[in-house]
């Protein structure tokens, strides 16, 4: 593909907070261009009514599964709640089987889902860069890390061969963590001056992250009344004593290189992470006896933990530098 030649980006469920995150960061892409924004609720409305950054003369459009693989975009993002996927994937398998239902020479597009719902298929790359950029060859379905679940394995990575028994995270995020749809974990109302707790065992993160680190993981998430942002509390028990400095050393070197992660000596906080398209870890703190470390990790939600790790995924998708259109 010619340097120059734009490359079409579809975005199938555009209305949720991660949705409108992608249409700015795609519609400000140096290559990315805008092909559809698919919203059943938001069908005919100009975009730039909602988005206040985009200047297009887009719409928004509510085509049939169907109907997607012949609308042309070289790379679809799937924006959808967990369970919906499938039958948007269904339709581009159909086309592929027979191309009298897609465009002249049909040419598989690059998929990104960025729901949960094929996390756990190994006909899928998991794409989370930092951890797993070397498994990428050149797969044309990505599926994108949960929000939660990237900031639990960027905590814990770096001690992997180290720890003895699961790992315990303790979560605070933001209620826009719990999508549009109503319910009481995006109720501003019910969350004032309230931190409230769900999923304490078997959340889908916590399989997730179990499983792409291969060592287990125990996940307790909490909804605050701050809008976005996530922070994790790792407390990993490690198989044999080590120090501060070692820790540091580990951490640094492990994400050496990596411009979405910055280690620091002291704890992050969630509100300096708000808007943001990096992780941060730190807080590292280690019992007396140098066998129990905890850790903390920060990232907004919307960004690094879904819209901005997809941008990522498709850089890498089209042989893109990963941090093109990712502001600094």
């Amino acid at each position: 593909m010619h340097d120059s030649t734009p490359i079409h980006v579809g975005i199938v469920g555009a209305r949720g907070h991660v949705g409108a995150e992608l249409v700015r960061l795609i519609a400000a892409h140096p290559r990315f261009a805008l092909a559809y924004v698919g919203s059943r609720e938001l069908d005919g409305q100009r975009l730039a009514d909602h988005i206040d950054s985009y200047r297009g003369e887009l719409r928004y459009s509510s085509p049939a599964n169907d109907t997607l693989p012949a609308l042309g975009a070289d790379a679809v993002v799937l924006a959808l709640p967990n369970g919906k996927a499938a039958a948007c994937v269904a339709a581009f398998d159909a086309a592929i089987a027979d191309h009298a239902s897609a465009r002249p020479g049909f040419v598989q597009p690059v998929i990104v889902d960025l729901s949960a719902d094929y996390r756990f298929d190994d006909g899928w790359y998991y794409g989370l860069p930092e951890l797993t950029r070397s498994a990428y060859a050149g797969q044309r379905r990505i599926s994108n890390p949960g929000c939660y679940a990237t900031a639990m394995q960027l905590a814990i990575a770096p001690m992997r061969g180290l720890l003895a028994g699961p790992v315990q995270c303790f979560g605070v995020s933001g209620y826009s963590g719990a999508g549009t749809s109503p319910s009481d974990k995006n109720d501003p109302d019910k969350l004032r001056d309230n931190l409230m707790p769900y999923a304490l065992t078997g959340h889908i993160h916590e399989r997730e992250v179990t499983r792409q680190l291969g060592h287990p993981v125990e996940f307790m998430p909490h909804v605050a009344p701050h809008f976005r942002g996530l922070t994790i509390t790792a407390n990993l028990h490690l198989a044999e004593a080590t120090t501060l400095d070692a820790v540091r050393a580990r951490y640094r070197e492990a994400y050496a290189g990596e411009p979405l992660v910055r280690v620091f000596d002291e704890a992050p906080w969630v509100s300096r992470i708000a808007g943001r398209h990096h992780v941060e870890i730190g807080g590292f703190a280690l019992s007396e006896d140098g066998r129990r470390l905890v850790v903390v990790s920060t990232e907004d939600n919307l960004l690094k933990g879904a819209a901005t790790q997809a941008l990522q995924n498709l850089n890498l998708a089209f042989g893109l530098d990963e941090m093109t259109g990712i502001p600094p």
